[in-house]
């Protein structure tokens, strides 16, 4: 980190670790799910069609999934309300159902593309079982990994990967709890194997960003963490989680490892826009005008920090480096 010059000495700035990318929060699946299969007019699975679900609440929140060999599908962590359920298929068109999600046992949906007549319901004991044991295990994961049993998640994420092999939330959760150990080689096959199963996973590509980062392979960072952002843009508001401000926070971190420090600000300063309660964007923005030597500018950058997090990872530098500049 580079120091001060200025007509006196201010102060030393303490090296901070910046090397560590915030990693996106996990994708949690604690509310409900959905369920179901996609087959054709004859009753034959359909593998790899597209099923859409949209949250119609009020908020623009999508999820897109496809099916397995056996045309299931499955879609956990959904927020409980109103969601518009939509199965397509090449040419044997679309169907759509509404469905509400609620706590509990999944929503089951069949779709039947290309002629007769399926629809909610119709789930046997096995499958309603299996979903149950799914959202159980899965959930038990969660538990865990908040409560910092990082292996006793890791093991909870792996069995419910078994169980619906399609599961990229799955994997995308055994990637972050293996973060946490830093464990980096597990993290990134886990990353790898979420974006394999949905490309277009933002958060998976910000926890790829935030590995490499850790490894020092700011090339690759820079790589995961441009695709992240390009993909939380496509898909509009809602569309990537929380990736899109992810996405823009890593870049910042990485063009700031590189020594980019008015590049790096320029993504810490569209974190703001993005998220005005980004407490790490307020306190990065501030370091990077401490180093660009505009001390003015970085005052409120710090005190709004203190403001969100007062008991933040930084607050005790940030205060340091208030004192000085205001003395």
């Amino acid at each position: 980190m580079r120091r001060l010059v200025s007509g006196r000495r201010l102060l030393v700035l303490v090296a901070l670790a910046f090397a560590a990318v915030m990693l996106a929060t996990p994708s949690y699946a604690q509310t409900g799910a959905v369920q179901g299969t996609v087959v054709d007019g004859a009753g034959k699975p359909l593998e790899k069609a597209l099923v859409l679900i949209e949250y119609t609440d009020g908020i623009n929140r999508k999820y897109e999934v496809k099916t397995n060999k056996k045309g299931e599908f499955i879609q956990i962590g959904l927020q409980p309300g109103n969601y518009k359920v939509t199965a397509s298929f090449e040419a044997l068109g679309n169907q759509t159902f509404p469905v509400r999600i609620r706590l509990g046992e999944p929503m089951k949906v069949n779709f039947m593309l290309g002629g007769g007549t399926a629809g909610k319901g119709g789930m046997s004991k096995e499958d309603a079982a299996k979903a149950v044991a799914l959202k159980k295990v899965f959930d038990d994961g969660v538990a865990a990994s908040k409560a910092g049993d990082f292996d006793g998640a890791i093991a909870k994420f792996t069995e419910a990967s078994t169980l619906v092999p399609g599961c990229f939330d799955c994997f995308y959760n055994i990637g972050y709890n293996y973060t946490q150990k830093k464990d980096l080689d597990q993290a990134e096959a886990a990353f790898l194997k979420a974006i394999e199963l949905k490309p277009t996973y933002v958060d998976a590509y910000n926890g790829l960003a935030t590995v490499y980062n850790s490894q020092k392979k700011f090339d690759k960072a820079q790589e995961a963490s441009q695709k992240a952002a390009e993909l939380a843009s496509t898909a509009g508001p809602g569309g990537g989680s929380t990736g899109g401000v992810d996405a823009e926070y890593n870049q910042g971190v990485i063009d700031w490892n590189a020594g980019k420090i008015p590049e790096a600000a320029e993504h810490f300063q569209k974190v703001i826009f993005m998220k005005p309660d980004h407490a790490d964007a307020h306190y990065q923005m501030g370091m990077a005008y401490v180093n660009q030597g505009k001390l003015a500018e970085a005052v409120p950058m710090f005190e709004k920090y203190l403001e969100l997090a007062p008991d933040g990872p930084f607050a005790a530098t940030a205060k340091g480096i208030l004192s000085s500049i205001k003395k």
